[in-house]
């Protein structure tokens, strides 16, 4: 029934009624609009993220990616435990021996089986236990058997340059020598983690701690405490002291690197870690303070080499092993298990060559009956080629069986005035003045009066005293460097700038960490302890023309037939040719009429510089051809104590100078070694105005107190370098120049020659050559008139290259930018 009335609509008026009202047709949806229906609870839409919040997760997402990770973590570690078994035991199973080849693949040398010897945690000493677990783990019975944080830190630490470090707890270090290997892998990390959380819950501290100073590497081939009391202390575990055991605990860090018996120079380093020991011990409460204090740190016996390695076989394998480690070609660990197969550098006939030249010149005449100082003569050398880097030949000692100190790598023996050629390769590369302005060049002249204050140094008085203290008044540097004048180069390292010397010379090839290698003025006279190899390095960047590379003992390592991955070999040009060249040019007039004479019976251009240790406690000469550079050096030491000694009159002599034996076993080693090779000569590129002479005032030389005139003779490292020498200078400076022309060329070869045995040759002097080159000019014109190292070919005119200081015969020069002949 239809009805005009209104009808019933929801809520009523007043009678009962809804009234009905207009409905407005909305512009939009209630969907799209942002009101809720009339009558209706609606929900507001979130609005959509805009903007630079697109870029950032919410924290839903955030919290659900941190959910997922603890899952995948949690899954991943519970998979991996019970994944990882713990494997049978492999130390037994994969112990071997290195094979090391001489560079024409003959074998050199088989290292010996190794050394351990088990004892169980009863015979071990609870101090020398403490002492381990202070210096390795000092929380290991009381925490887990991993240390996430300190694993972190470990990686962190290696991450950012500061080292590797180890973040690994005894339990670890002990699953990893005793079930798997050394290798830094992913793969071996994971398993020693696993391994190391089963092994834990499986069996007691005290095992784990046993099996750990069982197995740990010690050094000297020996693995195991019980091994390693034998190997530095000569007794069994059991009978170790405090100080003992805290030593043995400080090689589980780095054996090769505490080792203060076969590397004297790191004690410093050793002692240092020996107290964090003890200091561990004191704060754990396993050492009173009082004992702590009584402590005083050991003296392990000297090391003896395994009898496969006698000889000269030893020092070479020590000295490869050495590079492979430090090198971080092989970690010392690895290494020690074996199975490798290492080709060396080293040359089978310059090897025999280097033993039978030492042997010849200086150990047929050691005579320990007659001379008790001879017990203490100990030689050693490094021969390495200039062009590729490559060691050649070493000499490490009479013995490794006898005598376990490498001679040709220890850093403990001053080198003497074999440091001086760096002060004036400095000078040339810097461009360096003296104090009035002159640049130094070889003619430059110096005042060489003994104990003269150095000028220009605000570090206080240092007035070095010339050998036997002679003056020398005005003398050229190269005159200086042929009599090794200390007050010359002591002022020359002022004039460049001690810190600009130091620099030189570990661009050359010195170690930055060799001890005593100050930046002072004394850094001139060699008190700083680099090795025989380390300055075979720096001499063979001279020859290389100022081109370095670090010396390379290894070719190629394999093992199971693969290869191991070497350095690549990276050559940089350390100095300007020009520098080292100069500086060549000053060496060669050592060898031909200065204080290494002896070095011309090598019967090849040669260019080298003597040497004295302070106290004659070591003698070193260091030289080279264009081939080949040598440094040898005679040392002093006490076979019992290990002290250094003086050399006075060993060998039946009353010093012994690098002008003698070490020029000596020089001269033979380089003849034998470059037998049958053509002949070089050097190829020389020279400062600006390095062959310009300087004229000195003649009323400026200093009198010699002792003989009223010119100074007449003696250096650091002359046999009585006599009045012929000095009047050479002396004489020469004035007479060469003065007359140059006229008595330098018209009685070069009368008074050269005439005279030169005689006048040149006084006072017992080491003989020098008076004779001429292809109808030219005196060989040795420093004993003739002045004339240093004069030399011309063919008859050419040297008067005033002579008169001070031309360069040596044997060797083409040219100034820089001159085309090679």
């Amino acid at each position: 029934m239809s009805s005009d009335e209104p009808q019933q609509q929801g809520a009523k008026g007043p009678e009962g009624w809804a009234p009905r009202e207009p409905v407005d047709t909305p512009d939009e949806t209630p969907e799209e609009s942002s009101e809720a229906p009339a009558g209706k609870k609606g929900k507001k839409k979130r609005p959509k993220r805009k903007g630079w919040r697109r870029i950032f997760p919410t924290w839903r997402m955030v919290l659900g990616g941190f959910i997922l990770l603890i899952l995948l973590c949690v899954g991943g570690f519970v998979a991996g435990y019970m994944i990882v078994d713990i494997p049978p035991a492999n130390a037994a199973a994969t112990a071997q021996s290195n094979v090391y080849l001489y560079a024409d693949g003959s074998q050199l040398a088989r290292d010996g089986e190794v050394n351990r010897e088990n004892v169980p945690l009863s015979q071990i000493p609870k101090k020398v236990q403490h002492a381990a677990l202070a210096a390795e783990d000092r929380d290991f019975y009381s925490e887990s058997a991993v240390d996430p944080k300190a694993m972190v830190r470990a990686a962190w630490n290696t991450v950012t340059g500061k080292g590797k470090q180890s973040g690994s707890t005894i339990t670890q270090q002990f699953v990893k020598n005793y079930y798997l290997g050394q290798e830094q892998t992913i793969t071996r990390k994971a398993k020693e983690f696993f391994i190391s959380i089963k092994l834990d819950r499986e069996v007691s501290k005290n095992d784990i701690l046993a099996g750990y100073l069982n197995t740990s590497y010690f050094g000297r081939n020996a693995y195991g405490v019980q091994a390693a009391a034998q190997a530095y202390f000569g007794e069994d575990v059991k009978d170790l002291d405090t100080a003992q055991g805290a030593y043995l605990a400080t090689l589980l860090n780095s054996p090769n690197a505490y080792d203060v018996a076969t590397h004297p120079e790191n004690k410093q380093r050793a002692v240092g870690r020996w107290n964090y020991v003890l200091d561990g011990m004191v704060k754990e409460g396993w050492l009173s303070a009082a004992e702590r204090a009584k402590t005083k740190f050991p003296t392990p016996k000297e090391a003896k080499g395994a009898s496969g390695l006698s000889g000269q076989r030893g020092y070479l394998v020590q000295a490869v092993e050495d590079y492979l480690t430090s090198n971080d070609i092989v970690d010392e660990d690895t290494l020690a298990k074996g199975g490798y197969r290492i080709t060396t550098t080293l040359q089978k006939n310059r090897q025999d060559a280097f033993k039978e030249a030492v042997d010849d010149q200086v150990m047929s005449k050691v005579d320990k009956d007659a001379r008790k100082v001879d017990r203490n003569v100990r030689a050693g050398g490094a021969s390495i080629d200039p062009d590729t880097g490559k060691v050649v030949a070493m000499y490490g000692g009479i013995d490794y069986t006898k005598q376990y100190v490498n001679n040709a790598t220890r850093r403990d023996y001053q080198v003497g005035s074999t440091f001086k050629p760096f002060v004036f390769t400095s000078a040339v590369e810097n461009g360096s003045v003296t104090q009035d302005g002159r640049t130094i060049t070889p003619n430059t002249i110096y005042d060489g009066t003994n104990k003269r204050p150095v000028q220009g140094w605000d570090g206080g008085t240092y007035a070095p005293e010339n050998e036997d203290d002679v003056n020398y008044g005005n003398i050229t540097v190269r005159a200086a460097t042929d009599k090794s004048v200390n007050s010359v180069y002591a002022q020359m390292a002022v004039d460049v700038g001690s810190d600009k010397v130091k620099d030189t010379a570990i661009a050359l090839g010195v170690p930055e960490s060799t001890p005593d290698l100050t930046a002072s003025p004394s850094i001139a006279l060699g008190p700083s302890t680099a090795s025989v190899l380390d300055m075979t390095e720096a001499y063979a960047t001279l020859a290389n023309h100022g081109k370095h590379g670090t010396y390379t003992m290894v070719e190629r390592v394999t093992k199971d037939g693969q290869e191991i991955e070497l350095p690549e070999k990276k050559t940089a040009q350390a100095v300007s040719r020009e520098a080292a060249d100069t500086t060549t040019s000053i060496l060669q007039s050592v060898v031909d009429g200065g204080t290494g004479t002896a070095a011309q019976a090598a019967g090849r251009p040669a260019a080298g510089k003597t040497g004295t240790a302070e106290e004659d406690q070591a003698a070193w000469f260091a030289g080279y051809t264009p081939e080949l550079a040598t440094v040898v050096s005679v040392m002093g030491q006490d076979p019992d104590t290990g002290a250094h000694t003086p050399l006075y009159g060993a060998l039946g002599q009353p010093r012994i100078n690098g002008g003698a034996y070490p020029a000596q076993i020089w001269a033979q080693f380089t003849r034998d070694a470059l037998e049958g090779e053509p002949v070089r000569d050097f190829d020389l590129e020279l400062e600006e105005g390095a062959d310009v002479p300087e004229i000195p005032d003649p009323t400026d030389v200093e009198p010699d107190p002792a003989t009223g005139g010119a100074a007449t003779g003696g250096d650091d490292d002359t046999q009585g370098q006599d009045q012929g020498q000095t009047q050479g200078q002396d004489q020469g400076q004035t007479q060469g120049q003065d007359q140059g022309q006229t008595q330098g060329q018209d009685q070069g070869q009368t008074q050269g020659q005439d005279q030169g045995q005689t006048q040149g040759q006084t006072d017992g002097g080491a003989t020098v050559d008076g004779g001429t080159a292809d109808g030219g000019t005196t060989a040795d014109p420093g004993a003739a008139q002045g004339q240093t190292d004069g030399s011309t070919a063919d008859g050419g005119t040297g008067a005033d290259a002579g008169a001070l200081g031309g360069l040596t015969d044997g060797s083409t020069t040219r100034r820089r930018g001159e085309p090679a002949q």
